[in-house]
This record gives structure tokens, C-alpha cells and sequence, in this order.
């Protein structure tokens, strides 16, 4: 079943795309040439890299286009596999983190401490049930 919320990338819509910003669409191309040449970093990383961004941003173009790319510049299933679960334990971690702000809260609020918090300004908690 295709994913109507993602049509594929096809030549007609690309060059669509091209035509209606073309300033911008010159822009980003060489903004991208610029970004994944040979540098400090191989190419093959920059993609692995863009790999696991792709996963965490959830553009599903990325991923299959650096994905294809970092096969062509040579890396592995594993390589690309464990770039991706880097990106997942990120994505989880900073979440987990950010538990930390939910937590002072809770903390202030137990404590009748409230007004200590950025959240000083907001309304008073009220309980609704869901």
C-alpha cells in the first residue's frame, strides 16, 4: 500500500520544485554539494551522519537517499544499523533528560514552591479528569 502522506520523488516533481524557487533551489543544492565533499570528514561519514539525522528528523527522503548514498560511498549494512541506533538511544536520551525539567516541577509544586519555577507565571495546576 503506498504512503500517500510521502509520494515519491519523481523527476516532474523535482523539477517543479526547481522551477518555482530556482534562486533557492541552486542555493540548497550547492549548500549540500558544499556540506557532504571530502573534508575532515569522509563523505562516506557525512552520510552515515545524515543517516542517523534523517531517523531522528523522520524525513523519509533522507533516509532513503542517504542511505543509498552511504552504501555507494561504501559503508555497511552494520555501519549504517549502528549509526541509526546511535540516533535512536539520542532521541530516547533526550527525552529521559528533559524528564528532569517534569520533575523539578512536580518537586516545587509538592513543596508549595511553585513561584521558585518558570512556570511561576503560568495557572495554577487545576485536576480534570480525562
Amino acid at each position: 500500500m503506498p504512503n500517500e502522506s510521502y509520494p515519491p520523488l519523481t523527476r516532474d516533481l523535482a523539477r517543479m520544485r526547481r522551477a518555482l524557487a530556482p534562486s533557492a533551489a541552486a542555493a540548497f543544492h550547492d549548500f549540500g554539494a558544499a556540506v557532504f565533499a571530502e573534508g575532515a570528514l569522509s563523505t562516506k561519514t557525512k552520510h552515515i551522519i545524515a543517516v542517523a539525522v534523517a531517523h531522528v528528523t523522520q524525513c523519509p527522503y533522507c533516509i532513503k537517499g542517504h542511505t543509498h548514498a552511504a552504501l555507494n560511498d561504501g559503508a555497511t549494512d552494520q555501519e549504517l544499523m549502528e549509526a541509526i541506533w546511535v540516533a535512536a538511544e539520542m532521541r530516547a536520551g533526550a527525552a529521559f533528560a528533559h524528564s528532569i525539567l517534569a520533575a523539578a516541577e512536580m518537586e516545587a509544586f509538592a513543596g508549595g514552591r511553585a513561584e521558585e519555577h518558570q512556570g511561576a507565571d503560568l495557572p495554577q495546576r487545576e485536576h480534570h479528569a480525562v
